[in-house]
């Protein structure tokens, strides 16, 4: 994926497991979006999810999920230490990959007009996307809670949203949009009930109070723990790094004679971050973050053309790019990649070795006397049509990797939509036989591959003969593998007409698996 925007939505609930499921559930079911992190706080009634991927992906996603969300969350009913101004309360784009600030703000833009339109919310574009410079910084926006908002909407035509009506919406409020570059949330308990003291300390932090530079705090009540927090956000790591904002607090609750009970990172954090916490409180000397193991391996796996993938919950992604992606993609648990998608990859793999062979080339004593005196002889333009069939079939295995887990996708999406849905029956059957034709080109396209490595045997020198066989016997596993999800798939088709096409396919390939396995 050469284009990726991280987006990090908060909302207003951190008490009902079964909603963060529901937005979770939007999310993951987006094409190119990679659920990454989830995180909940009873005392801040409070959840941030975050995802990545392709922009047109993570757009769509966020939208959803803020359509997920004014259905199941009231703010009428909400009450936490957090402070907010809607049910999906911010929604900050960030770049990370082949794309700009300014594509982020074109996206918070669009995905703003969305929620505004569509969904009858209220939305204010914030840090770089802002429409106006009182608007760039979310705490202003904030100011006074959705109450505060409400009647400066009323009162002020300063405060009229982006998009969307000039009053909140009944139960979700009002959203925030906008473009920013990474931060970090990172919050510090203190060993004390009192809220006061923990607001006094993160005035005296926060750089709009004279503090540290790129630091934004406020004091939140852990009612459940007893304690209290000073809630940070870090919007320059570089400037001040997290151990600077930790021993800034500290200092400050030991002024006081209170001790630190602990640190939390929300959510993500960049591994650099991380590197100069450690090397402040380890007194690290001439230590630079090509010591770190993750990276070394990176940079090798780089340099001979691969590259580390994170594994993704979903089938979206760059999985299929690489073996260690793919490798760490299907034994994560979730339902793909799956049977389907390995099959795919062993009929590539068996066309790459046919690929193999036929560059190697045939022995030069099975050509006729003729041949060999020609500068390109008759099993030359044999294997060269081989080859370039061979070609084409790894691409297209290579590519049905990702559609045979796509297929499976659509296939749960049709399954979750309402019973009362009268779309339901036909969604289901249509993706039934996408995930049946799907498992069948991958069979048909094996059978292929194993007939010309088959043809191969004879051409090629004796030194690749045994890399041929090998091929042979991945692309009858592929057969067999993409057999079985078919004839799993084919049982609950009820359309008879596409159950016959199928199984005329399929007994093709059928007969083509006996002969490849007589060899």
């Amino acid at each position: 994926m050469d284009q990726i925007i991280e987006c990090i939505p908060n909302f207003s609930e951190g008490r009902n497991p079964e909603t963060i499921a529901a937005l979770v559930a939007a999310i993951r079911s987006i094409k190119d979006v990679f659920l990454l992190d989830q995180e909940m706080d009873h005392d801040h009634h409070r959840a941030v999810l975050t995802f990545a991927g392709s922009p047109r992906g993570v757009a769509e996603a966020a939208f959803q999920v803020t359509r997920v969300s004014t259905g199941l969350i009231d703010l009428r009913r909400h009450q936490g230490g957090h402070p907010r101004v809607g049910a999906t309360d911010v929604v900050p784009f960030v770049p990370i990959r082949g794309v700009t600030m300014d594509d982020c703000v074109v996206l918070a833009r669009e995905v703003g007009h969305r929620i505004g339109i569509e969904l009858g919310i209220p939305v204010f574009l914030y840090e770089q996307a802002a429409s106006a410079p009182h608007r760039m910084n979310l705490e202003a926006i904030r100011k006074g809670g959705l109450e505060g908002l409400t009647e400066r909407m009323h009162n002020d035509p300063a405060w009229q949203p982006d998009f969307g009506p000039p009053m909140p919406h009944p139960t979700a409020g009002a959203t925030v949009v906008g473009a920013r570059a990474p931060l970090i949330a990172f919050n510090v308990n203190l060993n004390t009930g009192d809220l006061e003291t923990a607001k006094a300390i993160a005035k005296k932090v926060r750089f709009s109070s004279g503090g540290l530079p790129y630091v934004k705090a406020i004091g939140v009540k852990l009612a459940s723990r007893r304690i209290v927090q000073v809630s940070m956000n870090l919007t320059n790591f570089e400037e001040t790094p997290i151990h600077v904002a930790f021993e800034s607090v500290k200092q400050e609750a030991e002024m006081r004679g209170i001790q630190v009970a602990g640190s939390e990172i929300v959510g993500l954090v960049p591994q650099q971050a991380l590197i100069h916490t450690a090397q402040r409180f380890l007194a690290l000397e001439q230590f630079d973050r090509s010591q770190v193991l993750e990276t070394r391996l990176a940079n090798a796996m780089a340099q001979t053309g691969s590259s580390v993938e994170r594994a993704a919950p979903t089938p979206s992604g760059d999985w299929a790019a690489s073996v260690t992606g793919f490798l760490a993609a299907v034994s994560a648990g979730t339902p793909t990649p799956g049977g389907g998608s390995v099959a795919a990859l062993a009929g590539a793999l068996a066309a790459a070795l046919g690929v193999m062979g036929c560059r190697i080339g045939p022995p030069r004593s099975s050509r006729t006397v003729e041949e060999q005196s020609s500068p390109v002889s008759n099993h030359d333009i044999d294997l060269a049509r081989i080859e370039r069939r061979l070609v084409e079939l790894g691409e297209k295995l290579r590519r049905l990797m990702q559609a045979d887990a796509d297929a499976y996708e659509d296939v749960l999406r049709a399954y979750r939509l309402p019973k009362t849905d009268q779309t339901r029956a036909d969604a289901i059957s249509a993706a039934l036989r996408k995930a049946t034709e799907v498992p069948l080109e991958t069979a048909v396209l094996a059978a292929e591959t194993g007939a010309l490595l088959r043809a191969l045997l004879s051409r090629v020198k004796s030194s690749v003969a045994t890399d041929v066989k090998v091929g042979l016997r991945m692309a009858v596993a592929a057969i067999e593998g993409a057999r079985e999800n078919v004839t799993v798939n084919i049982k609950t088709q009820t359309n008879q007409e596409v159950v016959s096409l199928i199984s005329t396919k399929l007994q093709a390939v059928e007969r083509s698996l006996e002969e490849l396995k007589r060899l």
